[in-house]
């Protein structure tokens, strides 16, 4: 999951385009400000002035004349907010704003990549394999109850398949548009064709429109970088780069665990993955045909332990969606 040299490039280069964004639209704002309060105006003027006979004195031996000036400019500030707030605008209305303000638009903070580049760097290369097309399909605009019972009882749970179903949908979008604050971890059980990877890709697509970063894989590819990078092939195609993302990245989901071949190698790495992220305080969804039994039985009683005490499990019911839309009763 390596960028070439050609895509990072194309990722800096929107960069330094909203940076002339942002200080196109602060200039617009300054303008609206100067045509309504011209006070303002001159004071900005005035700040200039101070400034260049501030350097003036300085030159001149006036060791004092810094403090003055921080004292005047702090004087300008303040009635420049008064100013603002009489007529209508926030405090801040002058200031550049930004689309990340943790990075200011630059794609770095303290000389590491910033969040919303690791998304620009993910959404790069989703727009190369089809499950870009797959979350434009698949997400909770495009969501439908249509398949689900209005009559049928849930057993256990005392309504329907369709009240049940509302409810899951409404808090998976509770989580996604509030992660993490409203919990990091899930974990999606049922048989197969019920939702789970739909729900998943709703999630996803949610995410990445916040500017977290995502990674989506199915467990056998999870596995397969997993393997690569322990058994030293980390410089293959940017394994190292992906093993790292995969424990690094704002929120990681494996889709049908349980469907790869299991070993000793797989759990001790599935521990390893689901525990390191708890750590790292990031979050992963996880769907599987598996029941909480199955998985005790399939990794073991650490991997469960571990999901059971961090995750929100939530499971979902009903016929197998993909054979009714082939008109395949069930």
């Amino acid at each position: 999951m390596a960028l070439s040299n050609s895509q990072y490039n194309a990722i800096m280069r929107e960069y330094e385009q909203q940076q002339v964004r942002n200080r196109h639209d602060q200039e617009a704002r300054i303008a609206r400000v100067y045509e309504r309060i011209p006070q303002i105006q001159e004071l900005d003027v005035d700040t200039g002035a101070r400034a260049a006979a501030c350097a003036r004195r300085i030159l001149g031996g006036d060791a004092g004349a810094r403090h003055t000036l921080r004292e005047e400019l702090e004087d300008i500030r303040e009635q420049k907010r008064i100013l603002l707030a009489a007529a209508g605008f926030p405090e801040d209305y002058m200031e550049l704003r930004y689309r990340c303000p943790d990075c200011k638009d630059t794609g770095y903070v303290d000389g590491k990549h910033c969040h919303c580049f690791e998304q620009a760097r993910i959404s790069v290369l989703y727009a190369q394999s089809n499950i870009r097309e797959v979350l434009e399909r698949e997400n909770f605009e495009t969501l439908s109850y249509t398949y689900y019972d209005d009559s049928h009882v849930v057993p256990g749970i005392g309504v329907s398949e369709l009240e049940y179903m509302k409810l899951v949908i409404r808090q998976c979008r509770d989580f996604a548009e509030h992660f993490p604050d409203r919990g990091k971890n899930i974990l999606f059980t049922g048989s197969t064709g019920v939702g789970k990877t739909f729900l998943t890709n709703c999630i996803a697509r949610c995410l990445i429109e916040r500017y977290k970063s995502v990674i989506y894989l199915s467990s056998q590819d999870l596995f397969e970088v997993l393997s690569r990078y322990r058994f030293g092939r980390e410089a293959e195609e940017g394994v190292g780069d992906t093993y790292h993302y995969i424990l690094d990245c704002d929120m990681l989901i494996i889709d049908d665990l349980g469907t790869e071949l299991n070993n000793a190698f797989v759990s001790s790495q599935l521990f390893y993955c689901i525990n390191e992220r708890i750590s790292r305080g990031h979050g992963t969804v996880i769907s599987t045909n598996l029941s909480m039994g199955m998985l005790r039985d399939t990794y073991s009683d650490r991997v469960t332990s571990r999901i059971m005490s961090h995750y929100t499990t939530i499971p979902l019911y009903g016929p197998d969606i993909r054979l009714m839309k082939n008109g395949i009763n069930t």
